[in-house]
C-alpha cells in the first residue's frame, strides 16, 4: 500500500514539472518576434517614413506621436533619414538595447549626423520599442521645439603662416577670433548662416548644429604653428595666470600668443616690469661712458636723495662687481643709483620711448606697449631705473625689447601683413627705431653673461639662449616672474602672474617652450 502512494506522489510530481517546463515553453513561444526583429523592422519603417508601422512596434506610443514626428519634419524641412543599426545589446530575457546612427538631410542645408538607442522590451507578449523623446532625436527634451534660424556667421577664417589652424587649446584663440570680428565689421554685407535650435517653452533656445558656407575670406596670419604649440604646452606646467609671446626681430612679426591672462593681458594689460626693465637702464647707460666693464657697487641696499630705500631681492650684497655683473646679479641697487647720478634731464624716459614705451602698437588687432612717466623726484627716478614705482608693460612689449637688443631695432610687433594692419587698425603708428650699434652689441653680451648666470642657468635653458630673468612687486600679493630673452631670430617674454622669482617659474617656462622647438 505504501509502495502505491509513493508511486502515485512520484507520478504527481514528474506531471506537475513536466507541465510547468510545458508553461515556459508556451509562454516563451507567446513572445512574438524578436528583439531584434523588432528594432529592425522599426528602422525600416522610419527611414520610409511609415508612421503607422513605427506605432505599431511602440509600447505605448503617445497620443502626438504622429504630430512629433511630422512637425520635426516639417520645421526642420526634413528630406529623408539615413539610418544604420549597431549590435543588439541584451539586458536580459525581457530587455534589450539595440544602439544606432542616424543621419538627417535638413533641405539645403545639409547632413545633421546624430547617434542614439532603441530600448526594447516585452509587453503584452511582444517586443516592443519603449519610446520617449530622445528616441527621436537625442538631447532633445519633451518640452522642446526644434527650428531653423538665419543667424550671423563669421566671413572670415584666419590660419598660422603654414595655413593650418591653430593648435589645439592655444592661447591665441581669442586673438583670432576678435581678429575675425574686425575684418567682419569691415565688410558692409556680412555673411549668413542657419542653425538648427531647441526651444523650450519658456523662450529658452538651445543652438545645437550650425551651417555656414565655406569662409569667404581666408587669411594667413604671422603665427607660426610650432611656436605657438611649443609656447602653449609650456605654460601647462605653470598652472596660474600666465603668458608667453615671441616675436621675429628682423621683422617684428608675432609668432606665438600664448595668453592664459585675464583679459587678453599679453597684448592689453601692463604688469609690473620689475629688473627686467634694467635692460632699458643698461642701455641708457650704454650711450654714456659706462660699459659692461665697468667697475660698480652692489650693496645690499641704497638711499635714494629723496629718502626712499632700495633693497636687493633677500638683501643681498655682491660688493665691486661689472656692470654686466650687476645687471645678471639684478642688482636693483646699482641700477637706482647709476640712474640718479647719470640719467637726469628725461634720458631714461627718452631711452624708454625707444623701446616702444608709451607708444600705442597697430598690430592689426592693436595693443599697449609699456608704460613710464617722466621722473620729477629723485625718488621716482631711482625706483623707475628698476622697473618699480608705475613703470609696467605687457608680455607683448617686453618681447619687442628682446627683439630689439637681438636685431638692433626696436620694430612695432604686427599679427597680419603690413597692408592688412593699416586696413585694420589705421595708417601710422609707431616706427622702427635703431639701436646705437655699440650699445646692441654691448646688451646682447650682457643678456648672454645674464642667461648664464648660475641661478638661471638652474632652470635648464637649452645653449644659445641669452636673456633676462626678473622678480617684480605688485602694489599687492605674491611677486611676478618675468624671463625675456632671445635665440637666433627668435625674441620672447615669459610672464608668471604671482609665481615668485623670474629665475625659477619664468625662466623654467622659457626652457620648457625653446627645448620644444
Amino acid at each position: 500500500m505504501r509502495r502505491r502512494e509513493l508511486l502515485a506522489l512520484l507520478v504527481l510530481t514528474l506531471v506537475i514539472v513536466a507541465g510547468g517546463v510545458v508553461a515556459l515553453v508556451v509562454d516563451a513561444r507567446r513572445v512574438r518576434g524578436g528583439p531584434e526583429q523588432t528594432a529592425l523592422a522599426y528602422l525600416d519603417a522610419w527611414a520610409a517614413d511609415n508612421l503607422p508601422q513605427m506605432r505599431e512596434r511602440v509600447a505605448s506610443a503617445p497620443a502626438d506621436f504622429f504630430d512629433r514626428h511630422r512637425r520635426m519634419r516639417t520645421d526642420l524641412q526634413i528630406l529623408s533619414v539615413k539610418l544604420t543599426p549597431g549590435r543588439l545589446v541584451r539586458r536580459d530575457d525581457r530587455t534589450a538595447d539595440l544602439p544606432f546612427t542616424g543621419v538627417w538631410q535638413v533641405a539645403e542645408l545639409g547632413r545633421w549626423p546624430f547617434s542614439s538607442v532603441l530600448h526594447l522590451g516585452v509587453r503584452d507578449g511582444a517586443w516592443k520599442v519603449i519610446w520617449t523623446p530622445e528616441t527621436l532625436h537625442p538631447g532633445v527634451g519633451a518640452g522642446e521645439r526644434l527650428r531653423v534660424s538665419e543667424i550671423p556667421v563669421p566671413g572670415t577664417e584666419l590660419f598660422t603662416r603654414q595655413g593650418r589652424p591653430l593648435p589645439r587649446d592655444s592661447g591665441a584663440a581669442p586673438y583670432f577670433e576678435d581678429l575675425v570680428r574686425e575684418i567682419d565689421d569691415l565688410d558692409e554685407d556680412p555673411p549668413s548662416g542657419w542653425a538648427i535650435e531647441a526651444v523650450a517653452a519658456t523662450g529658452r533656445v538651445r543652438r545645437l548644429v550650425v551651417y555656414r558656407q565655406a569662409a569667404e575670406r581666408r587669411f594667413r596670419t604671422t603665427l607660426d604653428w610650432w611656436t605657438e604649440a611649443a609656447a602653449d604646452r609650456a605654460l601647462d606646467g605653470v598652472g596660474g595666470p600666465a603668458a608667453i609671446v615671441a616675436v621675429r626681430p628682423s621683422t617684428g612679426e608675432v609668432l606665438a600668443v600664448a595668453d592664459r591672462l585675464a583679459g587678453q593681458g599679453a597684448f592689453y594689460r601692463r604688469y609690473p616690469a620689475g629688473a627686467a626693465f634694467t635692460t632699458v637702464t643698461a642701455a641708457a647707460l650704454l650711450r654714456g661712458p659706462v660699459a659692461p666693464g665697468t667697475q660698480v657697487d652692489c650693496p645690499a641696499s641704497y638711499t635714494v636723495p629723496g629718502g626712499r630705500t632700495v633693497v636687493n631681492g633677500g638683501s643681498a650684497a655682491h660688493g665691486t662687481v661689472t656692470l654686466a655683473q650687476a645687471y645678471a646679479l639684478s642688482c636693483d641697487t646699482t641700477f637706482s643709483r647709476l640712474a640718479v647720478e647719470r640719467l637726469g634731464d628725461g634720458r631714461l624716459r627718452r631711452e624708454a620711448e625707444a623701446f616702444g614705451f608709451g607708444a600705442r602698437l597697430k598690430s592689426g588687432l592693436g595693443g599697449l606697449c609699456g608704460a613710464m612717466r617722466e621722473p620729477e623726484t629723485g625718488d621716482q627716478l631711482g625706483l623707475r631705473a628698476i622697473g618699480d614705482d608705475a613703470v609696467a608693460a605687457t608680455p607683448l612689449c617686453m618681447a619687442t625689447l628682446a627683439a630689439a637688443v637681438k636685431d638692433g631695432t626696436w620694430r612695432p610687433p604686427r599679427l597680419m601683413s603690413k597692408t592688412a594692419v593699416a586696413r585694420l587698425d589705421g595708417p601710422g603708428g609707431p616706427r622702427a627705431k635703431p639701436v646705437p650699434v655699440e650699445v646692441a652689441s654691448e646688451l646682447r653680451a650682457m643678456m648672454a653673461a645674464a642667461a648664464a648666470d648660475e641661478t638661471v642657468a638652474a632652470a635648464g635653458l637649452p645653449g644659445g639662449v641669452s636673456g633676462k630673468a626678473a622678480t617684480a612687486r605688485p602694489a599687492s600679493g605674491r611677486e611676478h616672474a618675468w624671463f625675456i630673452g632671445y635665440r637666433g631670430d627668435l625674441a620672447f617674454a615669459v610672464f608668471v602672474e604671482h609665481a615668485g622669482t623670474g629665475a625659477g617659474t619664468a625662466a623654467a617656462a622659457a626652457a620648457r617652450f625653446l627645448r620644444a622647438l
